[in-house]
C-alpha cells in the first residue's frame, strides 16, 4: 500500500546517490530498505504523527526514528535539500546557485525609545512589564 508522500522513483535516484555516498555502498536489499525508511520519516514531517504512531506496513519506528537521527547527526538532510534546491533551479532555467535571496518578515515596531521603555506586543500599555507582578 503506497502513501501519497512516498518518494517517486526519480526522487528515490537523487537521495539513493547521497546515502550510497554518505553510508558506503550496502547490498541491494539494504537500499530497498533505506527507501522504506525515508518513505516513513516523510509521512511523519507530511502527518505530523509521532514515531510510535507510524503505520504497521513501515518499518519499525525506532529503527526509522534511528535513521533519521544518524542522517541528521551526518548533515545528510541539509546536503539532500541543497541537491532538491539545485535541480529545481535548472529544471526552470536558473543558475543551480542563487546570487541572492529574499526574506520576508514580520513589521516589527520601533522606536528610539524602545531601548528605554520597552515594547512588549502582548500587552496593552506602554512601559516595561514588571516581572515581579507575574511572580
Amino acid at each position: 500500500m503506497g502513501y501519497i508522500t512516498d518518494l517517486t522513483d526519480t526522487q528515490w535516484e537523487i537521495i539513493k546517490f547521497r546515502l550510497d555516498e554518505m553510508t558506503g555502498n550496502y547490498t541491494h536489499r539494504k537500499r530497498n530498505d533505506y527507501r522504506e525508511y525515508m518513505n516513513a520519516i516523510l509521512y511523519v514531517t507530511k502527518t505530523g504523527c509521532q514515531w510510535k504512531m507510524l503505520p504497521n506496513d513501515f518499518p519499525k519506528y525506532t529503527a526509522v526514528k534511528s535513521f533519521f537521527r544518524r542522517l541528521r547527526l551526518r548533515g545528510l538532510w541539509e546536503i539532500i535539500c541543497a541537491d532538491i534546491v539545485e535541480i529545481a533551479r535548472i529544471s526552470v532555467g536558473r543558475d543551480p546557485a542563487p546570487s541572492y535571496a529574499l526574506i520576508d518578515s514580520q513589521s516589527v515596531k520601533t522606536t528610539g525609545a524602545a531601548d528605554e521603555r520597552g515594547i512588549d506586543g502582548g500587552k496593552k500599555r506602554k512601559g516595561a512589564r514588571d516581572i515581579s507582578l507575574l511572580i
